[in-house]
Protein backbone atom coordinates (compact mmCIF):
# COMPACT_ATOMS: atom_id res chain seq x y z
CA UNK A 1 0.00 0.00 0.00
CA UNK A 2 0.74 3.43 -0.71
CA UNK A 3 2.85 5.32 1.66
CA UNK A 4 4.10 8.82 2.33
CA UNK A 5 8.15 9.62 3.24
CA UNK A 6 8.38 11.05 6.69
CA UNK A 7 11.51 13.33 5.72
CA UNK A 8 13.41 13.90 2.28
CA UNK A 9 14.49 10.81 0.80
CA UNK A 10 18.35 11.32 -0.01
CA UNK A 11 18.15 9.70 -3.52
CA UNK A 12 15.37 11.39 -5.04
CA UNK A 13 16.36 14.84 -6.60
CA UNK A 14 12.66 16.31 -6.33
CA UNK A 15 12.90 15.73 -2.32
CA UNK A 16 16.22 17.62 -1.68
CA UNK A 17 17.49 20.76 -1.40
CA UNK A 18 21.02 22.44 -3.54
CA UNK A 19 22.66 22.66 0.14
CA UNK A 20 22.50 18.65 0.09
CA UNK A 21 22.79 17.98 -3.79
CA UNK A 22 25.24 19.81 -3.99
CA UNK A 23 27.60 17.63 -0.99
CA UNK A 24 26.31 14.40 -2.40
CA UNK A 25 29.04 12.88 -4.42
CA UNK A 26 26.25 11.09 -7.24
CA UNK A 27 27.54 8.68 -9.32
CA UNK A 28 24.22 7.25 -10.91
CA UNK A 29 21.55 9.12 -12.12
CA UNK A 30 18.10 7.17 -12.75
CA UNK A 31 15.73 8.43 -15.38
CA UNK A 32 12.27 6.70 -14.95
CA UNK A 33 10.56 7.15 -18.31
CA UNK A 34 6.36 6.01 -18.15
CA UNK A 35 3.51 6.82 -20.19
CA UNK A 36 -0.37 8.34 -20.14
CA UNK A 37 -2.51 5.83 -21.50
CA UNK A 38 -5.71 3.85 -21.00
CA UNK A 39 -5.66 0.67 -19.20
CA UNK A 40 -8.45 -1.37 -19.33
CA UNK A 41 -11.76 0.24 -17.39
CA UNK A 42 -10.26 -0.78 -14.24
CA UNK A 43 -6.48 1.10 -14.26
CA UNK A 44 -5.49 4.84 -13.78
CA UNK A 45 -4.11 6.42 -17.20
CA UNK A 46 -0.75 6.69 -14.91
CA UNK A 47 -0.67 3.31 -14.33
CA UNK A 48 2.78 3.41 -16.35
CA UNK A 49 3.77 6.73 -14.03
CA UNK A 50 2.91 5.49 -11.30
CA UNK A 51 5.07 2.52 -11.67
CA UNK A 52 8.20 4.34 -13.00
CA UNK A 53 8.46 6.39 -9.85
CA UNK A 54 7.54 3.96 -7.48
CA UNK A 55 9.95 0.84 -8.80
CA UNK A 56 12.79 3.62 -9.61
CA UNK A 57 12.93 4.56 -5.99
CA UNK A 58 12.39 1.29 -3.84
CA UNK A 59 15.15 0.17 -6.28
CA UNK A 60 16.88 3.72 -5.22
CA UNK A 61 16.53 3.10 -1.52
CA UNK A 62 17.62 -0.49 -1.32
CA UNK A 63 20.79 0.17 -4.00
CA UNK A 64 21.55 3.67 -1.27
CA UNK A 65 21.69 1.64 1.73
CA UNK A 66 23.94 -0.56 0.24
CA UNK A 67 26.64 2.04 -0.76
CA UNK A 68 25.32 3.68 -4.18
CA UNK A 69 25.44 7.21 -4.21
CA UNK A 70 22.73 7.82 -7.43
CA UNK A 71 19.90 10.01 -7.75
CA UNK A 72 16.60 9.43 -9.36
CA UNK A 73 15.16 12.14 -11.89
CA UNK A 74 11.41 13.18 -11.89
CA UNK A 75 9.29 10.77 -13.92
CA UNK A 76 8.83 11.59 -17.86
CA UNK A 77 5.38 11.00 -18.26
CA UNK A 78 4.41 10.74 -21.76
CA UNK A 79 5.25 7.60 -23.67
CA UNK A 80 5.43 6.50 -27.52
CA UNK A 81 1.88 5.86 -28.13
CA UNK A 82 1.88 5.91 -32.06
CA UNK A 83 -0.52 3.68 -31.92
CA UNK A 84 -3.38 4.70 -30.13
CA UNK A 85 -4.33 8.13 -32.06
CA UNK A 86 -7.80 7.36 -31.52
CA UNK A 87 -7.69 6.71 -28.16
CA UNK A 88 -9.11 9.64 -26.05
CA UNK A 89 -6.36 11.15 -24.30
CA UNK A 90 -3.65 8.59 -25.07
CA UNK A 91 -0.93 11.29 -24.55
CA UNK A 92 1.70 10.47 -27.78
CA UNK A 93 5.24 11.53 -27.32
CA UNK A 94 7.36 11.00 -30.24
CA UNK A 95 10.53 8.73 -30.58
CA UNK A 96 12.50 12.08 -32.36
CA UNK A 97 11.08 14.18 -29.28
CA UNK A 98 12.04 11.97 -26.49
CA UNK A 99 15.41 11.95 -28.39
CA UNK A 100 15.32 15.76 -28.14
CA UNK A 101 14.49 15.54 -23.87
CA UNK A 102 17.00 12.79 -23.43
CA UNK A 103 20.32 14.79 -25.56
CA UNK A 104 18.82 17.68 -22.81
CA UNK A 105 19.05 15.51 -19.51
CA UNK A 106 22.47 13.82 -20.50
CA UNK A 107 24.26 17.29 -21.33
CA UNK A 108 23.41 18.49 -17.49
CA UNK A 109 24.63 15.19 -16.11
CA UNK A 110 27.73 15.56 -18.72
CA UNK A 111 28.22 19.09 -17.73
CA UNK A 112 28.50 18.07 -13.92
CA UNK A 113 30.34 15.13 -14.24
CA UNK A 114 27.66 12.43 -13.79
CA UNK A 115 28.50 9.74 -15.92
CA UNK A 116 26.02 6.79 -15.75
CA UNK A 117 22.48 7.37 -16.72
CA UNK A 118 20.03 4.34 -16.29
CA UNK A 119 16.57 4.59 -18.08
CA UNK A 120 13.85 3.11 -16.40
CA UNK A 121 11.50 2.62 -18.58
CA UNK A 122 7.68 1.32 -17.48
CA UNK A 123 5.75 1.52 -20.92
CA UNK A 124 6.32 -1.51 -23.85
CA UNK A 125 5.97 1.36 -26.34
CA UNK A 126 9.22 3.16 -25.33
CA UNK A 127 12.58 1.90 -27.07
CA UNK A 128 15.93 3.41 -26.25
CA UNK A 129 18.41 1.40 -27.70
CA UNK A 130 18.56 3.72 -31.05
CA UNK A 131 18.77 6.40 -29.15
CA UNK A 132 21.44 5.58 -26.88
CA UNK A 133 23.43 4.50 -29.66
CA UNK A 134 23.17 8.10 -31.43
CA UNK A 135 23.89 9.81 -28.26
CA UNK A 136 26.58 7.58 -26.85
CA UNK A 137 28.72 8.50 -29.97
CA UNK A 138 27.80 12.53 -28.78
CA UNK A 139 28.65 12.24 -25.27
CA UNK A 140 31.38 9.61 -25.16
CA UNK A 141 32.34 10.09 -21.21
CA UNK A 142 28.40 8.90 -20.35
CA UNK A 143 27.67 5.18 -19.44
CA UNK A 144 23.90 5.21 -21.06
CA UNK A 145 21.40 2.28 -20.61
CA UNK A 146 18.00 1.66 -20.65
CA UNK A 147 16.17 -1.37 -18.48
CA UNK A 148 12.73 -2.43 -18.68
CA UNK A 149 12.06 -3.20 -15.40
CA UNK A 150 8.53 -5.59 -15.58
CA UNK A 151 10.55 -7.56 -17.46
CA UNK A 152 13.57 -8.08 -14.47
CA UNK A 153 11.65 -11.04 -12.64
CA UNK A 154 10.17 -14.04 -14.34
CA UNK A 155 5.77 -13.48 -14.33
CA UNK A 156 5.16 -16.99 -14.10
CA UNK A 157 6.52 -17.39 -10.82
CA UNK A 158 3.55 -14.77 -9.58
CA UNK A 159 0.73 -14.59 -12.01
CA UNK A 160 -1.38 -16.98 -13.39
CA UNK A 161 -1.52 -14.64 -16.98
CA UNK A 162 1.45 -12.71 -18.69
CA UNK A 163 0.70 -9.47 -18.66
CA UNK A 164 1.26 -7.40 -21.61
CA UNK A 165 -1.48 -4.57 -21.03
CA UNK A 166 -3.65 -3.88 -17.83
CA UNK A 167 -3.13 -7.20 -17.33
CA UNK A 168 -2.95 -9.58 -14.01
CA UNK A 169 0.50 -8.01 -13.44
CA UNK A 170 -0.57 -4.62 -13.32
CA UNK A 171 -3.23 -4.63 -11.78
CA UNK A 172 -1.80 -6.24 -9.20
CA UNK A 173 0.96 -3.96 -8.64
CA UNK A 174 -1.18 -1.01 -8.27
CA UNK A 175 -3.88 -2.77 -6.04
CA UNK A 176 -0.75 -3.12 -3.81
CA UNK A 177 0.65 0.69 -4.25
CA UNK A 178 -2.14 2.33 -4.47
CA UNK A 179 -5.45 0.59 -4.36
CA UNK A 180 -7.70 3.34 -4.21
CA UNK A 181 -7.33 4.32 -7.89
CA UNK A 182 -8.54 0.63 -8.72
CA UNK A 183 -11.86 0.04 -9.75
CA UNK A 184 -13.79 -3.12 -8.95
CA UNK A 185 -12.43 -6.13 -11.07
CA UNK A 186 -15.71 -6.57 -11.64
CA UNK A 187 -15.69 -3.45 -14.28
CA UNK A 188 -12.74 -4.57 -15.87
CA UNK A 189 -12.69 -6.52 -19.45
CA UNK A 190 -11.47 -9.88 -20.36
CA UNK A 191 -8.12 -7.98 -21.39
CA UNK A 192 -8.85 -10.12 -25.12
CA UNK A 193 -6.75 -9.45 -27.94
CA UNK A 194 -6.66 -10.36 -31.99
CA UNK A 195 -3.07 -11.28 -33.49
CA UNK A 196 -1.40 -10.78 -36.03
CA UNK A 197 -2.73 -12.47 -39.21
CA UNK A 198 1.14 -12.42 -40.56
CA UNK A 199 2.75 -15.40 -39.34
CA UNK A 200 6.34 -13.90 -38.92
CA UNK A 201 5.16 -11.07 -37.00
CA UNK A 202 3.05 -13.59 -34.86
CA UNK A 203 5.38 -15.35 -34.69
CA UNK A 204 7.97 -12.74 -33.36
CA UNK A 205 11.02 -12.60 -35.55
CA UNK A 206 9.46 -10.01 -37.74
CA UNK A 207 7.54 -6.74 -36.25
CA UNK A 208 4.58 -3.87 -37.38
CA UNK A 209 3.23 -1.54 -34.92
CA UNK A 210 -0.30 -2.52 -33.38
CA UNK A 211 -2.85 -0.59 -33.96
CA UNK A 212 -4.36 -0.61 -30.41
CA UNK A 213 -8.24 -0.23 -31.09
CA UNK A 214 -8.06 -2.69 -33.98
CA UNK A 215 -6.61 -5.41 -31.54
CA UNK A 216 -8.23 -4.92 -28.39
CA UNK A 217 -11.84 -3.41 -27.60
CA UNK A 218 -11.41 -2.42 -23.75
CA UNK A 219 -7.39 -0.91 -24.36
CA UNK A 220 -6.33 -3.88 -22.35
CA UNK A 221 -4.19 -6.72 -23.31
CA UNK A 222 -4.02 -9.58 -21.12
CA UNK A 223 -6.80 -10.85 -18.19
CA UNK A 224 -6.96 -8.73 -15.05
CA UNK A 225 -9.10 -10.66 -13.44
CA UNK A 226 -7.06 -13.15 -11.10
CA UNK A 227 -5.29 -9.91 -10.24
CA UNK A 228 -4.35 -9.58 -6.01
CA UNK A 229 -2.41 -6.89 -3.94
CA UNK A 230 -0.63 -10.14 -2.35
CA UNK A 231 -0.11 -11.00 -5.81
CA UNK A 232 1.22 -7.23 -6.60
CA UNK A 233 3.49 -7.38 -3.45
CA UNK A 234 5.30 -10.37 -3.74
CA UNK A 235 6.02 -9.13 -7.78
CA UNK A 236 6.94 -5.74 -6.47
CA UNK A 237 9.02 -6.83 -4.16
CA UNK A 238 10.92 -9.31 -6.19
CA UNK A 239 11.38 -6.64 -9.00
CA UNK A 240 12.38 -3.89 -6.99
CA UNK A 241 15.45 -5.60 -5.51
CA UNK A 242 16.39 -7.17 -9.09
CA UNK A 243 16.62 -3.56 -10.09
CA UNK A 244 18.29 -2.80 -6.74
CA UNK A 245 20.73 -4.85 -8.01
CA UNK A 246 21.55 -3.98 -11.43
CA UNK A 247 22.12 0.26 -10.19
CA UNK A 248 24.55 -0.97 -7.38
CA UNK A 249 26.09 -3.05 -10.07
CA UNK A 250 26.01 0.25 -12.39
CA UNK A 251 27.50 2.39 -9.29
CA UNK A 252 30.24 0.20 -8.98
CA UNK A 253 31.16 -0.56 -12.68
CA UNK A 254 34.51 0.34 -13.75
CA UNK A 255 33.06 2.32 -17.46
CA UNK A 256 37.12 1.54 -18.59
CA UNK A 257 36.97 -1.81 -17.52
CA UNK A 258 32.91 -3.03 -18.63
CA UNK A 259 33.74 -6.88 -20.21
CA UNK A 260 35.08 -9.95 -19.19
Amino acid sequence: MSTTPTEPRPYILAENTWKTVAATPYEVAVLPWGACEAHNYHLPYGTDILEAGRVAAEAARIAWEQGAKLTVLPVIPFGVNTGQSDIKLDMNMNPSTQLAVLRDVIEVLNRQGIYKLVILNSHGGNDFRTMIRELGLQYPKMFLCSCNWWQAVDQKAYFEHKDDHGGEMETSVIMHLEPHLVSPLTEAGDGAAKKFRISGIREGWAWAERKWSQVTKDTGVGDPRQASADKGERYFKAATEKVAAFFLEVARADVKDLYA
